[in-house]
């Protein structure tokens, strides 16, 4: 009866939570692109290359994407699930496109290019929340969201582009899709039993991309300090180490360890 409970109770807490992140969301002002995001403190040309530095610190995603989808196939332990195998596909493949996407951002920011950073960006959210609830809680669940949240992620962004050409900006659903993650994640992790070896690498998920958002706020006071290298760089940096740590996180699947039930 007790166990019966308890598998009641941590959905109801999931569903409360986001719940209540829609709930807030909605009841906000509309959240509009702030003017001063596109300018960043470290805009030197180097090789001909404008805004050098935060435009090939992009190229850490292309590698990270790139190793794992070569995991994806390369590993068993990344290929015994085959109803979470679509997911492995789109998140490291978004996180490739991330690459492509905010190097041509960083090129010439604006709106318009924005699109094509964050693009991406929205699906690698919404894909990794996929591989969390199907490794932690069922494979089933993981596989059926995919499609539905990866949908989200994508609206998340066409919402806000379509809401600035109207002149009147809403970020709000690509801040749902962006930060509702880093939520669940943790709480995941806490409510049920992964079957992974560990859960550092995911740990070190997280971390970094605490670390890249502390980087991205403090972009000119870390330029100004280092006189070589900006917040935004950094944050590039920290978030693709983020990515290879999920990849490393999927290495350590154990095939034959018990999967969790598949409801």
């Amino acid at each position: 009866m007790h166990q019966h409970r308890e598998h009641a109770i941590r959905p109801a807490i999931l569903l409360a939570v986001v719940a209540l992140a829609c709930l807030a969301a909605a009841l906000a002002p509309p959240l509009a692109q702030w003017a001063s995001y596109h300018d960043f403190a470290d805009q030197r040309r180097i090789l001909g290359i404008p805004n050098f530095l935060d435009v090939v610190s992009n190229s850490a995603f292309l590698i990270a994407g790139v190793l794992g989808l070569y995991g994806r196939y390369r590993f068993n332990g990344l290929t015994g699930d085959r109803p979470l195998f679509s997911a492995y596909g789109v998140l490291f493949a978004s996180i490739a496109l991330i690459g492509i996407g905010s190097g041509y951002y960083h090129l010439t920011p604006s709106n318009g290019t924005l699109v094509w950073d964050r693009l991406p960006m929205a699906v690698a959210f919404m894909a990794f929340l996929v591989l969390v609830i199907g490794e932690f809680i069922s494979t089933r669940a993981g596989a059926l969201l995919l499609l539905p949240l990866v949908a989200l992620g994508l609206t998340s962004v066409g919402y806000w582009h379509v809401t600035e050409l109207q002149g009147q900006g809403d970020l709000r659903p690509y801040a749902l899709v962006q930060f509702l993650p880093l939520l669940l994640v943790p709480l995941i992790m806490r409510l049920y039993r992964v079957r992974l070896a560990d859960n550092r690498w995911l740990l070190g998920v997280l971390c970094c991309v605490l670390l890249a958002k502390a980087a991205e706020l403090l972009d000119r006071p870390i330029y100004e300090i280092t006189g070589m290298i900006s917040g935004h760089t950094l944050k590039h940096l920290a978030a693709a180490l983020g990515a290879y740590c999920i990849y490393l996180w999927l290495r350590q699947r154990h095939p034959g360890e018990a999967r969790p039930e598949i409801r």
